[in-house]
């Protein structure tokens, strides 16, 4: 094999590895910004992760929620009218969260089975609801009329 030849090879080769690292790069730090959506009949019924961030959404329970401290630890519930969450949440709640609206939160499930909120996000105005959360909602509420 003449040597301008293998050094070409050898180019195509490297360059080869080096387009399969960056793949395997963007791939794994793909998987690991990736944060799946559960309802909380999910989470009662055990679908959740326990130790990985997710995403809860519902309906946020009318009377449900308190503050046990003078503190910015806030803790509710939530429900896609089949199951209820409780969520604590320490931080300033976004001006339009409401008792009875539809919320999304990330976080993760501690040993109680309490969800830690680490943000919380509310609808931003009368009409919209985040599409999981009325999809879980619109399967929660059909599933017993089929029954």
């Amino acid at each position: 094999m003449k040597p301008a030849r293998k050094q070409r090879l050898m180019l195509i080769g490297l360059m080869v590895i080096g387009a399969s690292l960056a793949t395997g790069f963007a791939l794994k730090s793909f998987n690991e910004n990736l944060m799946y959506f559960f309802s909380t009949t999910d989470v009662i019924d055990g679908k959740a992760p326990k130790d990985t961030l997710f995403r809860l959404g519902g309906m946020v329970i009318k009377g449900s929620v308190e503050r046990p401290n003078d503190g910015m630890m806030v803790r509710f519930k939530l429900t896609d009218f089949s199951k209820e969450v409780t969520v604590e949440y320490t931080g300033i709640l976004p001006d339009l969260f409401r008792e009875g609206q539809g919320i999304v939160a990330h976080g993760k499930l501690d040993t109680r089975g309490v969800f830690i909120a680490e943000e919380v996000l509310a609808k931003h105005d009368e009409n919209y609801m985040p599409p999981e959360v009325k999809g879980s909602l619109k399967n929660q509420t059909a599933a017993p009329a089929t029954k």
